[in-house]
């Protein structure tokens, strides 16, 4: 093979040589594999057209053909997402963009595959080391074009845009770069196709720009560490954080540091961190913490204290570095946790004092519902008797009355009055007088069920609400309580013999105590009461000691 033949493999290397460069020079991110991956296509080109030249069989010589143009169609396609990322144009990253983007290059890629009726290339004398392109070249080469003109286009917008000038500096480096590979190709197409029949051929023009424009990209990504960014910004985060951060070997030698640190520590990298020379006063918390930190390297450590100047209250978090569960090193923060510290203090000051507030508070809320509950008491309550006062069972049976309309249930209401009462305060007097109203509503209370409600109605009289009773019913408690009361002596005090009274009572049956309700349950129960007085009267003018019964 001639020198001719070569020089494609020789750029090809040489591509190989700056893929392997950035590989081994920088950080790999993902910015990185975008541009490996379209490295490497850079150096599919030449090595095609170097193997197009080193085999005989024309079907290998029209793969590698069609291998060549299928790599530049991608390659000026993945060209313009290089340079989207590149720029910060990422208003170009629209899905709709990026198919309008790589949809010509398919369909070219697909039209040189398939090469119908050889309308992308032809062979010279039966093979394709020499050979006439068709039409599907040339709107190849027109896609090509265009690629170009959308990536100026695309540097042109970064270059007007509000932009840092090292980003500025980027791109005019990779303006350089498609500017060199648009030249050396319409050099390639102008002298090796349109004057092929004029000219000799003259090979590596396309795969020489594809080189210079390599060439400067390597330029912008090792002079202006494009992709070390990441790296860049790490230690930026790590010097402006307020942690200071020591990162050891597994010697204990400094490895890394970051600004914040330089209050605790004057260390240099490479100098021995010794964690006992730091803590100086040897508490029983720190102890336990050293202890922790020598026998237990694979395990984090932490620990609050106070510097030995005194001035400073530091948390200290100590974490081992693993890599496939080998301890290589620790990581050691140091927090200036002082002003927290004041503050947790103060707080638990006022916390302090805001606990006694609420006790305080506690005890006043506790008095005023006692207080309360003594005046819900008297509000409903006879003050003489301890039962209840007519103003209560009136709420009660209103009470009853609207909550139970429309239902269906018996009911009675029974007045009380104590027979001769005036002549008991007349003989004996008013004490000996309450002491028989007290007396007789004991008696009363022992003989009523527990839901049905006892009032004063008012001096010597009482009455007495009974829910779910029957008129059979209501006059057999009405007679029990008559008989109780009528046996029931009472000592009074100066006085020889026991005192007894009897009672007159008046009683009256409900069967259906929702029956004929007016929408006025107030007046609906005045007309009960009125009732039941009459009732009362009648059995008092029927010479008392009795009961009179009446029904609605």
């Amino acid at each position: 093979m001639d020198l001719g033949s070569w020089i494609d493999l020789i750029m090809c290397f040489i591509l190989f040589l700056l893929f392997i460069y950035i590989f081994a020079s920088v950080t790999i991110t993902r910015l990185h594999k975008v541009y490996l991956g379209f490295h490497f296509s850079m150096m599919l080109w030449p090595y095609c057209q170097f193997a197009i030249k080193t085999v005989d069989d024309p079907v290998y010589q029209l793969f590698y053909v069609k291998l060549a143009f299928v790599d530049a169609s991608m390659l000026v396609a993945g060209w313009i997402f290089f340079t989207i990322l590149i720029s910060g144009q990422t208003q170009f990253l629209k899905r709709k963009i990026l198919i309008l983007l790589f949809l010509p290059a398919v369909f070219s890629s697909i039209g040189v595959i398939l090469n119908p009726y050889g309308w992308f290339v032809t062979p010279v004398n039966g093979g394709y080391v020499e050979r006439i392109y068709g039409p599907i070249f040339w709107i190849n080469i027109v896609i090509l074009i265009i690629h170009a003109f959308v990536s100026l286009y695309i540097i042109y917008v970064a270059l007007v845009s509000d932009q840092a000038s090292r980003i500025k500096n980027q791109i005019m480096y990779m303006l350089r770069g498609i500017l060199a590979v648009t030249v050396f190709l319409l050099l390639d197409i102008l002298l090796n196709v349109v004057l092929d029949d004029y000219l000799p051929v003259i090979p590596g023009f396309t795969s020489l720009g594809i080189v210079i424009s390599a060439i400067f990209f390597v330029i912008t990504i090792h002079q202006d560490k494009v992709f070390d960014i990441v790296t860049i910004a790490h230690q930026d985060i790590i010097d402006t954080m307020e942690y200071g951060i020591l990162v050891l070997d597994d010697q204990e030698r400094v490895m890394e540091m970051n600004q914040a640190l330089l209050p605790y520590s004057r260390l240099k990298a490479g100098e021995r961190f010794n964690m006992e020379a730091f803590l100086q006063d040897k508490t029983d918390t720190i102890s336990h913490f050293l202890k922790k930190y020598r026998e237990h390297p694979d395990e984090i450590a932490e620990i609050e204290c106070l510097l030995p100047d005194g001035q400073l209250h530091i948390n200290i978090h100590a974490a081992p570095i693993l890599v496939s569960s080998v301890r290589v090193g620790r990581t050691i923060t140091f927090q200036d946790i002082t002003e927290l510290r004041r503050l947790v203090d103060e707080t638990n000051h006022q916390n302090a004092i805001l606990q006694e507030r609420n006790e305080s508070l506690i005890r006043v809320q506790e008095e005023l519902f006692q207080t309360n509950r003594k005046l819900t008491k008297m509000a409903i309550t006879d003050s003489l008797t301890a039962c209840y006062n007519r103003h209560y069972l009136t709420q009660q049976l209103e009470h009853e009355v609207n909550g139970r309309r429309g239902q269906h249930f018996p009911a009675a209401i029974i007045l009380i009055d104590i027979d001769f009462f005036k002549a008991v305060n007349d003989r004996y007097g008013h004490l000996a007088g309450d002491l028989v109203i007290c007396s007789t509503v004991e008696v009363l209370q022992r003989t009523l069920r527990e839901h049905d409600i006892l009032a004063r109605y008012g001096g010597e009289e009482f009455i007495i609400y009974l829910p779910d009773t029957g008129e059979a019913e209501a006059l057999a408690i009405a007679k029990q309580l008559k008989a109780a009361v009528a046996s029931n002596k009472i000592g009074i005090d100066n006085v020889a013999h026991p005192v007894w009274v009897t009672i007159s009572m008046g009683v009256l049956s409900i069967s259906d105590f929702s029956s004929g309700q007016p929408k006025d349950a107030s007046a609906y129960l005045n007309d009960l009461l009125k009732t039941v007085d009459k009732a009362l009267y009648a059995a008092k003018h029927q010479g008392r000691n009795r009961i009179v019964s009446v029904r609605r």
